[in-house]
């Protein structure tokens, strides 16, 4: 098994409710960010992959698990790692930390399902076998 992608995302005013915890969404949007930073770190734009071969990456089920809050100012560490590759989707287990190393503390986990589309019509499509095979060597 590889190592995930590391990403860190430092938790800002906006991130946050009244209280400086993280609202539990925002979590979704971390995780994003880590995802297209996981994907340009493998030379994959995605306004470039949609340009080149008509198709997009499109979210298609989320489950996440909470465990502790991040709050403001916190510096999280998101990891992103693939744990299934099919003909035209994939999931990424992805994880918030507080901290890094032996110490830190898992925040919240999510099991994230990402479906390759036409463009245009939204419509499910395989995803293209270049891109797959770079995928394959993450």
């Amino acid at each position: 098994m590889t190592s995930p992608f590391r990403w860190p995302v430092r938790v800002y005013w906006e991130d946050t409710d009244a209280g400086g915890i993280v609202f539990y969404a925002n979590y979704l949007k971390f995780f994003e960010r880590a995802r297209t930073e996981w994907l340009r770190s493998l030379g994959l734009q995605q306004q470039a992959l949609r340009e080149e071969t008509g198709g997009m990456f499109v979210v298609t089920e989320t489950q996440t698990r909470h465990h502790r809050p991040a709050r403001l100012d916190d510096l999280l560490l998101v990891t992103t790692r693939l744990v299934e590759l099919g003909r035209a989707s994939m999931t990424l287990e992805q994880v918030a930390w507080l901290g890094d190393g032996a110490s830190a503390q898992r925040l919240c986990e999510g099991q994230i399902r990402i479906g390759w589309v036409h463009a245009e019509t939204m419509k499910p499509a395989r995803i293209p076998a270049t891109l797959t095979a770079q995928l394959q060597l993450e």
